[in-house]
C-alpha cells in the first residue's frame, strides 16, 4: 500500500487525526483515517500476589473503568517507555517501584490508530503520595487478588483491552520462568 497524500484534520495536545490517500496493491485508490497518539506505558503493580488497579471515568465510554495505571507523556512528547511507566505509576497510585521489567508491546487499535504501548511489571513497591493530573481528580486506586481481578474480567467489570492483554503477558512471563 502506498500513501499518495496526507492532511491533518484535527489536533490537540493528546492526539492528531489525519486523512491519508492511498493506492492499494491492485492499483485502486482509497482513503484511510488515522488517529496518531504518542506511545503509552502501562504498569502492572504486583505485590505479594496482589494487583494494584485504578478506577476512573472514561469520557468516550461515559463510564467508570478499572484498569492498570497507564498513560502517555503530556503534549505528545517522546519519553523513554520505562521512565514513562515509573512516572505513570507514581502519578496515578503514589507507588514507587524498586524494579520495572518489560512484559511486552501492545498495539491499541491498529486498524485506526498508530498508537503503541509497552506493558511493564512493577515490583518492590513503596507507597507514597500520588500526583494525579486534573483529569484524574476522581480516580480511585485499590489492591485486588488475582482471583478478584480474573472475576472482574469475567464479569465485565474490567474491559480495558490493554489491561487484560498486559495480564496475559504477565501470565506468559511467569509460565516461562
Amino acid at each position: 500500500m502506498e500513501t499518495t497524500s496526507t492532511r491533518e484534520v484535527y489536533a490537540n495536545a493528546w492526539m492528531t487525526v489525519r486523512e491519508d490517500g492511498i493506492v492499494r496493491q491492485d492499483g485502486s485508490s482509497g482513503l484511510y483515517g488515522v488517529i496518531d497518539k504518542p506511545d503509552y506505558a502501562l504498569v502492572v503493580p504486583l505485590d505479594e500476589g496482589r494487583l494494584h488497579l485504578v478506577e476512573q471515568y472514561r469520557y468516550p465510554l461515559g463510564r467508570r473503568r478499572w484498569e492498570f495505571p497507564q498513560g502517555t507523556a503530556p503534549d505528545r512528547q517522546d519519553v523513554d517507555p520505562a521512565e514513562l511507566a515509573t512516572r505513570e505509576l507514581r502519578e496515578e497510585t503514589g507507588l514507587i517501584a524498586d524494579d520495572v521489567t518489560l512484559l511486552g508491546s501492545l498495539d491499541v487499535a491498529p486498524g485506526m490508530s498508530s498508537q503503541r504501548g509497552r506493558a511493564y511489571l512493577a515490583t518492590g513497591l513503596v507507597h507514597g503520595p500520588h500526583e494525579r493530573e486534573p483529569e484524574e481528580q476522581d480516580m480511585r486506586a485499590a489492591w485486588f487478588s488475582r482471583s478478584e481481578f480474573e472475576a472482574m474480567v469475567r464479569d465485565g467489570e474490567i474491559t480495558d483491552a490493554q489491561s487484560i492483554a498486559a495480564y496475559t503477558l504477565l501470565l506468559l512471563r511467569e509460565r516461562t520462568m
